[in-house]
């Protein structure tokens, strides 16, 4: 398949080499000025891995846009909008967009999905969501993982998984796209809270907080119209060991650097997806302490050992 990656970050890079790796035709895309891009167009390399002769690396989003059949986007989930609109002054009819980024748009709670749902007819131009657990880091030694494709759609999701799957990463067809995406943002929040506990030199109890952050989680999925069992799913608590453990998890490190007073300039999605979490929490009255938690303390300045301490002197709760 003709393929363009749109970004060319940490992920957006490995999803353009494991895709020209299985032997799809791709271009790899991104800003001129964006220093991920000059790298990359200058020595075909990055802190991740090598770009081979095979991948084509442009600036020209109109090239990428007319010659794709397939357009993945991997950029910051924030700025999706924004981008979108440049995006989709180009013919979209026919193509199929796919999301490999983890987010919900703070200023409207709004799924990543449905943002692009703004700007495409879905009937004309399907939309998918890649989520799932895995680091490019891991990927390149050829340490294998699997992943999920979720959609509306369920011709193109299966298609895409079966264009897709390889011994490298094995991809199950996703049946709630709700949950895929609300279970896939959300664990880069309980990433953040993990990290914090690392700081404090409280590790052991981020089992507490993994199966507390999936259960709060599966109820806001469920409040939000999804199956709650995805919580439980590849989406968020199969991806809580490389967001939760792995030194490279930007979440984890963000908030263990916070906790340490220092600051941490790589991308973590789960900040702004406190906020987006936390206000949709409020909106559909669903309780999400650990949520309310992060939150409270990355935008009301609260200090964590005091959040930490509000959420053991909760009044008694059944576990489920």
């Amino acid at each position: 398949m003709k393929i363009s990656v749109l970004g060319c970050g940490r992920w957006g890079s490995c999803i353009a080499w494991y895709l020209d790796k299985i032997r799809h035709n791709v271009m790899s895309c991104g800003l001129a000025d964006a220093p991920e891009f000059i790298q990359l167009e200058k020595t075909r390399k990055n802190d991740y891995l090598e770009y081979p002769a095979s991948i084509e690396i442009s600036s020209d989003l109109k090239k990428a846009v007319d010659r794709a059949e397939v357009i993945v986007i991997s950029i910051s989930s924030q700025y999706l909008r924004s981008y979108m609109e440049q995006i989709a002054e180009h013919n979209l009819d026919g193509k199929i967009i796919v999301l490999c980024m983890k987010g919900v748009e703070a200023a409207t709670g709004k799924r990543l999905s449905e943002v692009i749902e703004d700007f495409v007819d879905e009937n004309k131009t399907p939309i998918a969501v890649w989520v799932g657990p895995g680091h490019p880091q891991d990927y390149v030694k050829g340490i294998p993982n699997c992943m999920v494709i979720d959609s509306n759609n369920i011709s193109i999701k299966k298609k895409l998984v079966e264009e897709f799957t390889s011994e490298l990463i094995r991809f199950y067809i996703g049946t709630d796209l709700i949950g895929s995406e609300i279970g896939a943002a959300a664990k880069n929040v309980v990433g953040i809270a993990a990290g914090m506990l690392d700081g404090l030199g409280y590790t052991s109890l981020k089992g507490a907080l993994m199966a507390r952050g999936t259960r709060e989680i599966s109820r806001l999925i469920k409040a939000l119209g999804g199956n709650e069992m995805s919580a439980y799913g590849l989406c968020h608590l199969g991806d809580y060991e490389a967001t939760l453990f792995s030194p490279w998890s930007h979440n984890r490190k963000y908030g263990e650097e916070y906790v340490k007073g220092n600051k941490f300039e790589k991308l973590a999605e789960g900040v702004m997806t406190s906020k987006a979490l936390y206000n949709l929490g409020k909106k559909y009255n669903v309780e999400l302490p650990i949520v309310d938690a992060i939150y409270s303390v990355l935008f009301n300045d609260e200090n964590v050992k005091t959040a930490l301490s509000k959420l053991f002197i909760r009044s008694v709760k059944n576990e489920f």
